[in-house]
């Protein structure tokens, strides 16, 4: 696998909030005439769930699972004077910079596991991908993925690797597993885990994980009063989801074994 190429776009107009989550995203239109979700850097998790947001979704996308083009966004904060509402003006205003995007999938509806689309190998993937990637934010109640044109496409990686919320316990979390596994809301159809963690191995190799973190870029690692160089957090991230790899058969078993609880 190459080096994921992302671009960059600049936003013109934002159109409206997307009130979801916390951490507001919002939909704008760039200047290649397309739409996208923006996520923030002035929002709640600030840079280090946009950090998330693209190394998640291009693991994602590395194995085979669906996930909008991600796209670096600038923006302009004194767009914020154009807002009336006073917080959007302020995450404008904070965001001004370098943020990131997802191409927005007009006409997608919210995945709902009574009635969605979701074959049981894709299902599989997503399971043990939120297990290396401890991504706590793919239950019932927040399922964090849509059906588009009769395909499944996964969204919102921002709140897994929370491990850079403090940095101190990188090396404890590293070795951990993901007990919030039996939260999952595909874990039901998940009946191939065996078979997708064989896939997963194969296309996910230490060169890949590196491929996919060099992306990011220093400015999103730049952090005010951490003098942790971005290369350092690079490393730091490599390494957490290299030993998650290495110990993605007791992640599968530890999937298999909460499913059994389920079904």
């Amino acid at each position: 696998m190459s080096k994921p190429e992302i671009r960059t776009v600049n936003v013109v107009r934002y159109i409206q909030p997307l009130r979801e989550g916390g951490s507001l995203p919002g939909l704008v239109e760039a200047d290649d005439d397309f739409k996208y979700v923006i996520k923030f850097r002035g929002a709640g998790q600030g840079k280090k769930a946009l950090v998330a947001e693209l190394i998640g979704g291009e693991l994602a996308r590395a194995i085979g699972l669906q996930v909008p083009e991600l796209v670096f966004m600038q923006l302009d904060g004194t767009l914020s004077r154009l807002e009336a509402d006073e917080e959007i003006q302020d995450l404008l205003k904070f965001s001004d910079g370098l943020n990131l995007g997802l191409h927005y999938l007009s006409g997608a509806i919210t995945y709902d596991p009574l009635v969605s689309i979701a074959d049981e190998l894709s299902a599989s993937k997503v399971v043990l991908l939120d297990s290396m990637i401890s991504n706590v934010d793919r239950t019932h109640r927040n399922t964090n993925m849509l059906n588009w044109k009769k395909e499944l496409w996964l969204i919102d990686h921002g709140a897994s690797l929370y491990f850079h919320h403090a940095w101190k316990s990188w090396e404890d979390h590293a070795k951990r597993t993901f007990p919030k596994v039996k939260e999952h809301v595909m874990l039901d159809r998940a009946s191939k885990l065996e078979e997708a963690a064989s896939a997963i191995k194969t296309i996910i190799t230490p060169e890949v994980i590196e491929q996919i973190v060099s992306v990011v870029p220093d400015d999103f690692l730049i952090q005010e009063g951490d003098d942790t160089t971005p290369e350092e957090k690079r490393k730091v991230y490599a390494t957490v989801l290299q030993t998650k790899l290495s110990n993605l058969d007791l992640l599968t078993k530890e999937a298999i074994d909460a499913r059994k609880g389920i079904i």
